[in-house]
């Protein structure tokens, strides 16, 4: 496959996953969609579409952030990083990537605390600093997105069209259709619904990888072998920079400098990417804060396990006359060569469905993040501010569509210009992280003042690319997109576009003033009223007033969740806050253990030691990264299961109650029951919600009044 033009899938197994697999998950993710609407009653509202509810539990968050952070880029950049640099590369990806979940946790806890009705984090900004700041804040935001999806699709598309011969082109735009369809039909529980599913397909076929390279294959069959035949071509061809020349150290003078920039990098990617902000706002109270810290803990395992695998895999099958070229490391190809090599066509497929599935799942993430963006921050913050609820959500579904389209021509045009996946990923950062400390602060510093939020990100942003250009051209005397791409030239630019904010954000505030912002005001921010799309999907003959354009009567779902929440709303309320300050201690200190576990006590004596592994501690290392993939499993797959038994009974038992002919059954049940509903737990949520913003406002407008 390595500079041959053959491929070992024909171009038909390439259409059969992307457009067969494709919508074999679509229908089922539709399915489900229907049968959840059907058994539950998730009537598919604007505030469901993109909050799912605001009551998701703690597996099926972790499940979604560990799938959603699980991009294309994860498992084709860690395993090129194997590549480059030894076990040093794969563990300098995971413990760079996987800290900025844990650390997001706390911030998720601050919003849900201080916004609890909030859409998106760009309504928090909109609220503290207004129109100025909040546009800024877009920008930034809508370029995470379109940088992590133009990653999606290119990285996938170089890998599918190098296993089977499918054009890029072809992929970049036939890709997004499925996604789109159950994107649109289930919104953002579609997505984590198909995040779930999707989990289980990955972790499989990374064991699969695991076990076929460590016990059955005949070409390696054992860690000790793989460490004897990777270690042969280190004594032929040294890393420069590892210490003795060696792949099997973490003291790696490029694995190091990758660390720096991706942790810069990835800051932006969680901070700035408006869907891990949906994932906390759709959480429950109770599950943002284990649901995020769990998740950036068992993510590490995948890359760790994964690049550990397939990299030193490659390395040790590579044919040494034929090896990969650097624009073929670069676009991603390590993985799908190894797995060739290892399991012949069926690791060809296995690769072609990892890959796949990783980008979708993300993608559909993308996708909702930014229709998120568009609908409640543009359109209904500039262009309609009353829109209706049914209006927001035809907004949503053209947006989705919209941004499917442009990133499928975006990303064609960058494989065009050559510009590779690799190049992209350490790029993110000096575009981004300048926004990461100001939209921090945003949530975290009363005496951020607006200035310092507007100001920070573009001064950071201009900062940060002109110490790359310059520092291309001083020390490779032209700026071209190899000079660019060297390790020191992303370096410089990922270091000024994180760092520099630490210094303009206190320094800005200083100088024009603390701003001693009031939280509360922040719970001004309200949800959609949705009395609208309910009436019409549960009481369909009931008809809008013509003289009021209202409808005449409330529907019995919000009648029975007033009822429920007048009985309960203050014990809710209470026990909510109550749950979420001791949320926010609690991510506190998992931020202060995994900082100083993955960044420093693990990493840096390692480093420091100059420790080249035995052939026991590499296989002690392998045995460690199989027992974290299996917890893992224990995580995305099993909870949820178990936290999710009541409503999967209670489903399965309408669809038998359907196909035995008792349909009334089902209807009884549900008027009995409605605080089982899950369209009446979300009113009720929205009612005791209502009411604490109600008693908010009253007391600011007394404060305001007391001042004056």
């Amino acid at each position: 496959m390595a500079g041959g033009i053959d491929t070992p899938l024909p171009q038909g197994a390439g259409y059969a996953v992307v457009l067969g697999l494709g919508f074999f998950f679509s229908f089922l993710m539709i399915g489900i969609t229907y049968g959840l609407q059907r058994y539950k009653k998730e009537i598919m509202t604007s505030e469901e579409f993109n909050t799912g509810g605001r009551s998701i539990g703690t597996g099926l968050i972790a499940s979604a952030v560990v799938s959603s952070w699980t991009w294309a880029a994860t498992l084709l950049t860690s395993s090129t990083m194997a590549y480059n640099f030894g076990v040093s590369g794969s563990f300098f990806y995971a413990a760079g990537a996987c800290v900025q979940i844990v650390l997001f946790s706390y911030l998720a806890i601050k919003a849900k605390q201080r916004a609890p009705e909030c859409h998106t984090y760009l309504e928090i900004v909109k609220a503290r600093y207004g129109t100025l700041t909040h546009c800024v804040f877009m920008f930034f935001a809508i370029a995470t997105n379109v940088l992590v999806t133009a990653m999606l699709l290119t990285g996938t598309s170089a890998v599918i069209s190098d296993l089977t011969g499918m054009h890029t082109v072809a992929v970049c735009f036939l890709m997004p259709i499925s996604v789109v369809a159950y994107t649109i039909v289930g919104g953002l529980k579609s997505t984590i619904l198909s995040d779930y599913s999707h989990n289980g397909a990955l972790l499989i076929i990374i064991l699969v990888f695991a076990f076929t390279t460590y016990a059955g294959s005949d070409k390696i069959g054992s860690p000790t072998r793989l460490w004897e035949m990777v270690n042969a071509r280190s004594d032929l061809f040294p890393v420069e920079g590892n210490a003795g020349g060696n792949y099997f150290t973490m003291s790696s003078r490029g694995g190091g400098i990758f660390f720096v920039i991706n942790i810069a990098g990835n800051f932006g990617t969680v901070f700035l990417d408006n869907g891990y902000w949906n994932k906390a706002i759709a959480a429950s109270p109770a599950a943002a804060m284990p649901g995020y810290v769990l998740a950036g803990f068992h993510w590490f395992s995948i890359p760790f396990l994964c690049a550990t695998t397939m990299g030193l895999a490659c390395l040790a099958l590579e044919d040494l006359n034929d090896p990969l070229t650097p624009q073929q490391v670069s676009a991603g190809l390590v993985l799908p060569t190894a797995a060739t090599q290892l399991l012949g066509k069926g690791g060809a497929v296995a690769s072609l469905l990892l890959v796949f599935m990783a980008a979708t799942s993300a993608l559909s993430s993308e996708l909702i993040s930014v229709s998120s963006i568009f609908t409640y921050d543009i359109f209904k913050g500039y262009l309609r501010p009353r829109a209706s609820g049914k209006t927001l959500l035809v907004t949503s579904h053209m947006s989705v569509m919209a941004f499917a389209m442009i990133m499928s021509a975006f990303s064609t045009g960058l494989w065009y210009a050559e510009i590779s996946m690799g190049y992209l990923y350490e790029l993110m950062g000096i575009l981004i992280s300048a926004a990461v400390v100001p939209a921090s602060c945003t949530l975290l510093w009363k005496d951020q003042n607006k200035v310092a939020a507007t100001l920070s990100p573009p001064l950071g942003c201009a900062l940060a690319i002109t110490g790359w250009l310059v520092y291309s051209k001083v020390n490779f005397g032209e700026v071209t997109v190899d000079t660019t791409f060297e390790d020191m030239s992303m370096l410089t630019g990922n270091c000024v576009a994180l760092l520099s904010p630490i210094l303009f954000v206190p320094l800005f505030s200083f100088i024009f003033g603390f701003q001693n912002f009031d939280w509360r005001v922040l719970k001004s921010i309200n949800r959609v009223d949705e009395d609208e799309e309910i009436i019409e999907k549960t009481e369909p003959n009931v008809h809008i007033d013509a003289e009021t354009g209202m409808y005449p009567i409330k529907s019995q779902i919000t009648n029975a969740a007033e009822e429920i929440a007048l009985k309960t709303g203050d014990e809710r309320l209470s026990a909510e806050e109550s749950q979420l300050k001791r949320s926010s201690r609690i991510a506190g200190f998992a931020c202060i253990v995994s900082a100083s576990s993955f960044l420093i006590l693990w990493p840096m004596p390692m480093y420091g030691s100059r420790y080249i592994f035995s052939s026991q501690f590499f296989t002690g290392w392998v045995t460690v990264g199989i027992i974290w993939v299996f917890s893992t499993i224990g995580l995305v797959l099993l909870l949820p299961i178990w936290e999710g038994r009541h409503t999967l009974y209670t489903t399965f038992r309408g669809i038998y109650w359907d196909l035995s002919g008792n349909s009334h059954k089902l209807k009884e049940w549900q008027e009995s029951h409605p605080e089982e509903l899950h369209v009446v737990q979300s009113q009720i949520s929205a009612q005791v919600q209502r009411h604490n913003r109600v008693q908010v406002i009253d007391d600011l407008v007394e404060s305001d009044s007391d001042r004056k």
